[in-house]
Order: structure tokens, then C-alpha cells, then sequence
């Protein structure tokens, strides 16, 4: 009896536990398929839509270099020395990126986000800039429209900024936040600070670079560039190159595979000679002949026939803007189209002298540029 007592009782409790099964599964609603996100908020709606529409533009650039495989060996392997992000411009195969992950490459790879790679050749770069144009094999990459650019110069603090990049080497990263400042100035890897970056607070870490800003309609802010960081993390302080200037730059390597740099003619003194000199403004080394520069009677240094070396002009001012230093003074052409006249401030001998002259393109001058 006690054993048949136990088996009613295990039969009631499997009886029971299937009712209450049934009467659970019968009070749980299976929500229509398109009600399924529903309790996503708008920005969240936002966000997955601006990943799922650009991330396949989005690309890993690896930087590969030779290497001997011994001391005294002569075969040689490729080494990977760091990689980063980049974007599809457009259908034609062209890639933008940072100049500074494409830097002393022997060989480059652009990976997409359908798992396929590609070797990719350098068209141009801006080192000034952080800029580099790579080019891959366009097949594959029909049907992807130009980037659409923001208008850099109506951006706002506090306004939505989403990066897509591939921090640490992992692919397909997307991190968000806002425009924390405008107009910063930031030194690049080009000898000069690069001028009008964006701040953002998106977390950006080592292998972002080179990747989109983009702003709440997917349209391209910028292209992240450096962080400001004691870690080499990411604090939460990022910077990217913004749409304007890039648009410029790009346009300009795709068409000619070099950038118009607004100049005179001039070779200057490294910052080290002002210093050592206490010499504030851009020492004029030399001046190539026939350049806007000789024109106007620009002197660079020389030595006289007994030896003593003459220092040449010392440039001042460009128009109403105070030049102090080869940083201040590429800046300020860089504002100026070429055929332009400017005034140029310079002391010579001790005194102040202006003079007009007409800006040129720096790269056309033979064995410059390309």
C-alpha cells in the first residue's frame, strides 16, 4: 500500500506540474514579428539603423612590412606592424584612412565586413592632414553611393557622434556619444597641428583610427583620428579630422594623386635653429628660382664671398594674421586659394618689410609633389 501510496502521489505531482506548465505557456503572449523591438527607444532605433546602413562601409586596414628572417639570412617575410580602420569612399574601390596607419608600408590589406581581403595600393596621402587615399579592386563594391558628408561648419556641441571601427583589432565596433568641442587644435604626424578638429567623447582606442564620426542620419562628421590618453586608452577625449576637410583633400588625391599646397617658394629653417637663435617667426633657408617668392625679392640665407653666412628674411605676418612659427605660417596659406596676392610681413636686416606676393602650388614645383 505504502508503494502504491507513493505512486499516486508522484502521478499527481507530474499531473499537476503539466496544468500548471499548460496554464503558463497558455498566459505568455508571443508578440507580432513586427512589434518584436518595440521596447527599444528612438535613439536605440536610431543607432541600429545607422550601424546596420554603414557598417559594411567600414574596413580594417593591416600594415605590412619586410623583415629578414635572420641576421644573416636573405629570405624575408612580412611582418604585420599595426593596423586600423578605414571607409569606402565609393563604388570606384576608393578607401580613406589615416595617413599614419598606412605609414612605411611595404604592403597593404583592406578587410570588408563579408570576411573578404584585399591588397590595396596608396593613390595619395596628406601627412599634414592625416589623410590617405588607398585604392582596391572595385568589384565587389557596386552599389555602395558616395559617402554623405555633414556640414562641418553648421555642427553643434552636444550632438549625437556614433564611431564604427575596429579598437584593438576587433572588427566592426560601434561606440557612441557627442560632439564634446569644436575648432581644436591638435598636433599631427605631419610636423603641423592639424587645425578645426572635432572633440568627441564616442570612445575611441587604438585601431579607430581612420574610421567614421558619423552623426544621427549616418552621415560622415569625421574621421577619428587620436585620443588624448595617459593609457593609450580610450578617457573619454577623442579627435577626428572633419567632413570639409577631408572632402577637400580626397577630391584633390583622387583627381591628380597629390594635394594643392597653397605656398611661395620657400625652404625654411627647422624650429631648432629659432630657438637656438631666439628667433621668433620662419627663417628663410632658400628660395627656388623663379617661385612667387624670388619675384617679390625674398632672400634666403647665404654666405658672402668671405664666408659670413647672412641669415635670410624672417617671416612675420601673413596679412592681419602674426606668424610665429612654420605651423602658423602653412595654416595661414592654407586659407588662400593659388593666384591669390597676400601681404607678406617679413624682417630683414633688423627692419620691417611688406611685400606682395602671389601664392602658388607648392607640389608643382618640379621634383615636389608626386
Amino acid at each position: 500500500m505504502r508503494g502504491l501510496a507513493l505512486f499516486h502521489t508522484n502521478i499527481f505531482a507530474v499531473f499537476s506540474l503539466i496544468l500548471t506548465t499548460t496554464a503558463l505557456a497558455q498566459n505568455t503572449v508571443t508578440p507580432p514579428a513586427k512589434d518584436v523591438d518595440s521596447y527599444l527607444l528612438e535613439d536605440e532605433r536610431n543607432t541600429i539603423d545607422i550601424f546596420s546602413r554603414i557598417s559594411a562601409r567600414v574596413v580594417n586596414v593591416s600594415n605590412l612590412r619586410y623583415a629578414r628572417v635572420g641576421f644573416f639570412s636573405f629570405d624575408v617575410t612580412e611582418v604585420p606592424v599595426g593596423s586600423g580602420s578605414g571607409f569606402i569612399w565609393d563604388e570606384s574601390g576608393y578607401i580613406v584612412t589615416n595617413y599614419h596607419v598606412i605609414q612605411e608600408a611595404d604592403r597593404l590589406t583592406v578587410s570588408f565586413k563579408n570576411g573578404k581581403s584585399l591588397p590595396a595600393k596608396i593613390v595619395g596621402a596628406e601627412p599634414r592632414k592625416d589623410i590617405a587615399v588607398l585604392r582596391v579592386k572595385p568589384e565587389g563594391l557596386k552599389g555602395f553611393e558616395p559617402m554623405m558628408l555633414a556640414d562641418s561648419s553648421k555642427l553643434q556641441v552636444g550632438q549625437k557622434a556614433v564611431a564604427i571601427g575596429s579598437p584593438f583589432g576587433l572588427d566592426q565596433t560601434l561606440t557612441k556619444g557627442v560632439i564634446s568641442a569644436l575648432g581644436r587644435s591638435i598636433p599631427g604626424v605631419g610636423g603641423v597641428q592639424i587645425r578645426d578638429m572635432i572633440q568627441t567623447d564616442a570612445s575611441i582606442n587604438p585601431g579607430n583610427s581612420g574610421g567614421p564620426l558619423l552623426d544621427s542620419r549616418g552621415y560622415l562628421l569625421g574621421m577619428n583620428t587620436m585620443i588624448f590618453s595617459e593609457s593609450g586608452s580610450s578617457a573619454g577625449i577623442g579627435f577626428a579630422v572633419p567632413s570639409s576637410t577631408i572632402n577637400r583633400i580626397v577630391s584633390q588625391i583622387i583627381k591628380t594623386g597629390r594635394v594643392v599646397q597653397v605656398g611661395i617658394g620657400i625652404e625654411h629653417f627647422d624650429s631648432t635653429i629659432n630657438r637656438q637663435l631666439n628667433i621668433e617667426g620662419v627663417i628663410i633657408r632658400s628660395v627656388a628660382p623663379g617661385s612667387a617668392a624670388a619675384r617679390a625679392g625674398i632672400r634666403g640665407t647665404h654666405r658672402t664671398a668671405t664666408g659670413e653666412i647672412i641669415l635670410g628674411d624672417v617671416i612675420i605676418g601673413v596679412e592681419d594674421k602674426k606668424i610665429r612659427n612654420y605651423d602658423d605660417l602653412y595654416n595661414a596659406f592654407e586659407t588662400f586659394q593659388v593666384g591669390e596676392s597676400v601681404r607678406l610681413t617679413f624682417i630683414r636686416d633688423g627692419k620691417k618689410k611688406t611685400e606682395p606676393v602671389q601664392l602658388i602650388d607648392e607640389n608643382a614645383r618640379p621634383g615636389r609633389g608626386r
